[in-house]
């Protein structure tokens, strides 16, 4: 738990600018492809990174960011999330979350006390199959109450997929799409094998692109804006 690294001035996935990323460990997730084993599986083997000197790197880099990418492991699992983002507020920085979902009651305060500017939210696979991924059961009414909660407010959103073989397949899109219906942008990424949490999944082959491609067609039915990444 805790703030495990810290990325300075970077072209990131913020929209259209430039940001700083912040590192959370832990995760209520252990999904076999997640590209960031370490900090999902042994989050002590990072050190923390004091709060205090990561906000004066962050003021002193001011002049050359628009805001900060808050990702992880899952950052809503430290409860001390909401008051770093106020103190990143006071900096009159923008703020983005990216989440699994899983802690709507934190996305709602971040939402209500205006800690958040923009959401992304991972969506791993259909909503019944979340057991699937991870050691312990998941509540899989909690993921329903997130992307409800962006739908009805007023801060942008996102809603990612990483096409992984096995958990993304065509009636996994449509149960999806049912969720998310209307959702401004859905974008599916390519599944990256090389640096997947589980030994057995970096064996595994990606989908090709015309699947890909099939994929972006069966999404367009339910969100207003489909983007591939990673052909």
């Amino acid at each position: 738990m805790g703030i495990k690294g810290f990325q300075g001035t970077s072209l990131l996935d913020y929209p259209g600018r430039i940001a700083s990323l912040v590192f959370y460990g832990g995760c209520n997730l252990t999904c076999p492809f997640c590209h960031n084993g370490s900090l999902v599986l042994t989050p002590e083997d990072h050190p923390d990174y004091p709060a205090d000197t990561l906000l004066r790197e962050i003021e002193d880099r001011r002049k050359f960011i628009d805001g900060v990418v808050i990702s992880g492991g899952e950052p809503t699992l430290d409860p001390e999330l909401p008051a770093f983002l106020a103190r990143i507020r006071e900096l009159d920085l923008l703020i983005k979350l990216d989440t699994n979902g899983l802690a709507p009651a934190v996305l709602e305060q971040l939402m209500n006390e205006s800690l958040v500017d923009y959401v992304a939210l991972d969506l791993k696979t259909a909503p019944g199959r979340y057991n699937e991924l991870h050691r312990a059961p998941v509540d899989l009414e909690l993921l329903p109450q997130s992307i409800e909660l962006l739908r009805s407010g007023t801060i942008d959103y996102e809603l990612r997929t990483t096409c992984v073989p096995g958990l993304i397949e065509e009636p996994d899109l449509h149960q999806l799409g049912k969720l998310l219906q209307g959702a401004p942008l859905w974008i599916l990424q390519q599944f990256v094998p090389e640096h997947a949490l589980a030994p057995d999944w970096r064996k595994r082959s990606a989908h090709s692109a015309a699947t890909l491609r099939r994929f972006e067609e069966i999404a367009s039915q339910y969100a207003a804006q489909v983007s591939l990444r990673g052909l």
